[in-house]
């Protein structure tokens, strides 16, 4: 029987209205400039909620949230936050690992983090690779198993100074993904690794960058894996890695409540199907490349979404022959912002109250433009 699951990223779902001046004496009150004069107006709780709404008629055997569920990872940030997961389903269901607006500075355990800690965890089954450090349980790499799907997550959120926005895993991290890796592999498991910053070198600005990077491509290089996806940077993209196995899709995802303000991406997150047959022997790692081709644009009934699909085939290096089809979901968003006039008008007319780029052109895109180049690049 097909397995399900889906992918979203940076909803910044939270609200910092109302916040305290003491709470901004560090590198948050840089964020909150951010929020007030920009970022409110591109993460919209509506658009996040058409998603929802999308998501709740896939049936989905898990739903991965790669991070930055807040602006600047406030106490009353987390309980927003964890009141929507709550809202979404159950933690067996969701899998999460946290971004770096989660973990703008250093707070306390159980102000923080300890609120999403169910949905973080991995299976009982699979805890032995879990470590405490005082009043922090140390969760990542997380492993949760669900029919023949293994996913694994990796926590790349840690404090940072300001005007930085880069992650890093670190040495616990990285030394313990290679059994985990390996021991999907030798139990025919279809390996899905998950995290918040984009795991190829080089792809994202150095303010931005997985500090290592290099060392969590070199491992994937050497164990291999099936599917990574991430999010981070607010956009989608494509891209593969080489590894002794075949090639290796990286899937980023933009902001699920982005609005798609001057020219940004929208918001979409990935909906996947995976349906495997057992076959005598090996399969072939010659056809592990993913391949992907345009099936045309679908309209969805459900909420506000309208989805486009790519069809992907690969092999894996073990006794599955797995294919995965990959469903993208592109929110409609003339809802909320409506194209005015002849395109040119200024979008300050859509928010009486914004003070973002009052000159700059509203500039609205259709899900056919916005996702060319998921099948031309």
């Amino acid at each position: 029987m097909p397995q399900r699951f889906a992918q979203l990223s940076d909803p910044h779902l939270s609200s910092l209205e109302n916040v305290r001046l003491r709470d901004l004496l560090n590198k948050r009150a840089l964020g909150y400039l951010s929020w007030r004069h920009k970022r409110r107006f591109e993460h919209r709780p509506e658009v996040l909620e058409a998603l929802q709404r999308d998501l709740e008629n896939l049936e989905l055997d898990q739903l991965l949230v790669t991070g930055d569920l807040t602006h600047i990872g406030l106490p009353h940030e987390f309980e927003q936050a964890r009141d929507w997961l709550r809202g979404m389903g159950d933690s067996h269901h969701i899998a999460l690992v946290p971004g770096n607006h989660d973990a703008c500075v250093a707070t306390p355990w159980c102000d923080t983090f300890a609120q999403w800690q169910d949905y973080m965890a991995s299976d009982h089954a699979h805890t032995d690779h879990a470590i405490n450090d005082g009043e922090n349980t140390k969760h990542y790499p997380s492993l949760r198993v669900r029919g023949s799907i293994a996913f694994i997550g990796l926590s790349t959120a840690c404090p940072t100074p300001p005007l930085m926005a880069t992650g890093t895993l670190g040495e616990q991290q990285l030394s313990r993904l290679p059994e985990l890796l390996q021991r999907a592999r030798g139990d025919g498991l279809f390996r899905v690794v998950y995290l918040h910053h984009c795991p190829v070198a080089g792809r994202e600005k150095w303010r931005k960058r997985l500090t290592d990077a290099p060392q969590i491509q070199a491992l994937l290089q050497e164990h291999g894996a099936e599917l990574v996806l991430h999010g981070h940077g607010h956009r989608a993209h494509y891209s593969e890695l080489e590894t002794k196995h075949g090639n290796l899709p990286v899937i980023a995802v933009p902001s699920a409540s982005a609005l798609g303000l001057h020219g940004r991406d929208i918001a979409i997150t990935t909906a996947m199907r995976l349906s495997a047959a057992t076959r005598a022997g090996k399969c072939a790692s010659t056809s592990g490349a993913m391949t992907r081709h345009r099936e045309g644009l679908s309209r969805k009934k459900a909420g506000l979404c309208k989805s486009t699909g790519a069809t992907c085939s690969l092999s894996a290096g073990c006794s599955l022959r797995t294919r995965l089809r990959i469903q993208v979901g592109v929110t409609d968003i003339s809802r909320f912002v409506p194209a005015i006039g002849s395109g040119r008008e200024r979008l300050f007319a859509c928010f009486p109250d914004t003070r973002i780029r009052k000159g700059a052109p509203a500039r609205i895109l259709d899900p056919v433009t916005c996702m060319k180049h998921w099948f031309n690049c």
